[in-house]
């Protein structure tokens, strides 16, 4: 008997619009299809259809639903979930018969089944993917986190007479003794993350994880296996600029064929729009198992909510919709806050810039901004540097949650200054630097005057008081920003709009994108807003010192105009 194709099946689905997709998963499947009924003979991989549902059979023969109105029952997927596994299991080599994908981002409304899916999956390749001494690992930032799938996965066995008689469940593992397979939860800080021989990874909930190291060491533990798989399965979340959203923004190039990665499969089910979340004919885009795994009655209750709360409405969002977000008190959601532009500075050779400096303890970061504008162009083009004392680099690191300042050092977005305290003369030097380098005349340079009399003479003697100013001693008006509502209101605000619009061009920073989601607001009693850290341990140095100069740019708008026409 004939086996079935069930991408050609899912793709005949999505053209037909009866499977209602977002517009990455149409055009991976789209392209899978092709492959299948128009292989290239240049082509180093085939299709094989058996390999495609050795794991959907295994799953939906051995495997039992563990929990919920169905326990006990045989697992049967639906049409979403078989096309993944026969792309991940169907697709290999023509010589040697070897997976083609090893790696795979999965990312998928919450209650669609991707623990069951993973559980599966870990099931199959623990006792029937053919390979000896394998080790299946369930990993996350916690411990709790990263034994949901192995609790669903020891359930299941549980449940099923035929797996129970062969997987051994010990204190901390399920054992397959026949080839000295295994299979465990770790968490991050697990002291047996080195030394791994991985088969297969489920990395759960990517979004949580701040930490890439964890990925690192979890792949190349798969090194000398010979069809290993990473399979990352997640919602989206409300934290930024961590290893979800490096791992999503790459996934997104190669489901649109920007890159190709002919080893990495990224299924991305999510709104193609932020507004789509109120149009019910859109949530299958994120929700595939709505209707049959996931309650249509139930995501209709959370979004009835969400529109008559306004804080709830992120966690929507994300685990719903699968749409990244900020916290219910950020500032901004994060689609007002990305923009993907960048610049040459070179472009600007020449032109003159309004500064800001945001001057820390020794506890936080220093970060400096110009902000430079083109004739007849409303876009305000903005660039930074951040700086840290370099003792105080691994103790900041693991205090705020693995915030990768090591990497954003090596991308040259961050100086580390010697000793345990930023050395201000630095903050000078960067600003001299893009004077001298590329001929861009800070106009003004406006700062925050708490602690910063040592580092005004230092500039005042570099740039003179024409560009920078305390105020003091027959000197220029003070260039001063002082910290509160009253002076920061109105520039926040439109700061804020000029966001939302797309006219702030900061070359797509990661870390002011990082620091402009951790602002929340502060409102007085006459409406007057000022920035505030949505937690503590969050640093917002960089946005602050992005107002700081937008501020200056406002209080000096009629002069920089002529700047501007002179230019």
């Amino acid at each position: 008997m004939e086996k079935p194709n069930w991408i050609l099946e899912y793709w005949r689905e999505i053209e037909s619009g009866r499977a209602i997709v977002s517009a990455r998963v149409r055009k991976v499947y789209g392209r899978l299809a092709n492959e299948i009924t128009s292989p290239d003979p240049e082509s180093l991989w085939r299709f094989d259809v058996g390999k495609a549902n050795d794991p959907i059979e295994f799953i939906q023969l051995f495997c039992r639903q563990s929990h919920g109105e169905w326990i006990g029952r045989p697992l049967q997927l639906g049409l979403f979930q078989k096309a993944y596994i026969s792309a991940l299991f169907g697709f290999v080599g023509k010589v040697d018969g070897m997976r083609r994908y090893n790696e795979t981002l999965f990312v998928i409304g919450r209650k669609n089944g991707k623990s069951t899916l993973a559980s599966g999956l870990a099931a199959y390749m623990l006792i029937a993917d053919g390979e000896g001494g394998a080790e299946i690992y369930s990993v996350a930032t916690k411990k709790d986190q990263a034994r949901i799938v192995f609790k669903e996965s020891v359930n299941m066995v549980r449940q099923s007479p035929d797996l129970s008689r062969r997987i051994k469940k010990h204190r901390q593992d399920l054992a397959y003794e026949a080839t000295f397979s295994k299979f465990e939860a770790l968490a991050s800080d697990s002291n047996t993350l080195d030394g791994l021989n991985t088969h297969l990874c489920i990395m759960d909930e990517l979004h949580a994880i701040k930490d890439r190291s964890l990925y690192e060491v979890m792949m190349q533990s798969m090194s000398a296996r010979r069809q290993p798989l990473l399979m990352m399965i997640t919602t989206a979340g409300t934290i930024r600029e961590c290893i979800y959203d490096e791992m999503y923004e790459y996934g997104c190039r190669v489901a649109d064929g920007e890159i190709e990665d002919e080893a990495f499969l990224p299924i991305i089910y999510e709104l193609d729009r932020r507004e789509e979340w109120t149009d019910p004919a859109c949530w299958m885009k994120a929700n595939p198992g709505l209707g049959t795994i996931k309650k249509l009655k139930d995501l209709q209750q959370k979004v009835a909510r969400a529109k008559n709360n306004p804080t709830g409405l992120p966690g929507v969002l994300t685990k719903d919709f699968n749409v990244r977000e900020t916290s219910s008190e950020a500032w901004l959601t994060y689609d007002q806050i990305k923009n993907p532009a960048t610049f040459d500075l070179e472009k600007f050779r020449g032109m003159y810039a309004v500064g800001g400096a945001d001057l820390s303890s020794t506890t936080d970061l220093s970060c400096v901004t110009l902000i430079v504008m083109r004739r007849d162009d409303p876009v305000k083009y903005v660039v930074q540097h951040y700086f840290m004392p370099e003792e105080t680099l691994e103790m900041r690191i693991r205090e705020d949650g693995r915030v990768p300042y090591d990497l954003w050092n090596q991308q040259g977005l961050l100086t580390l200054c010697p000793g345990n305290k930023v050395r201000f003369s630095d903050l000078t030097d960067w600003f001299w630097k893009l004077h001298k380098t590329h001929g861009i005349h800070p106009m003004k340079i406006h700062y925050d005057p708490w602690s910063s009399q040592y580092w005004i003479d230092e500039m005042i003697e570099r740039f003179g008081d024409d560009v920078i100013s305390d105020g003091k001693q027959g000197r220029k008006p003070s260039t001063g920003v002082r910290q509160g509502s009253r002076t920061l209101s109105q520039p926040m605000k439109e700061l804020g709009a000029d966001l939302c619009s797309k006219l702030i061009n900061y070359s797509d920073s990661p870390i002011l994108t990082w620091n402009l989601t951790n602002v929340a607001v502060k409102t007085d009693v006459n409406g007057n807003i000022q920035p505030v850290k949505i937690h503590q341990r969050m640093r917002i140095d960089g946005a602050v010192s992005l107002l700081i100069a937008y501020t200056g740019l406002l209080e000096n708008w009629q002069e920089y105009r002529q700047y501007l026409k002179a230019g």
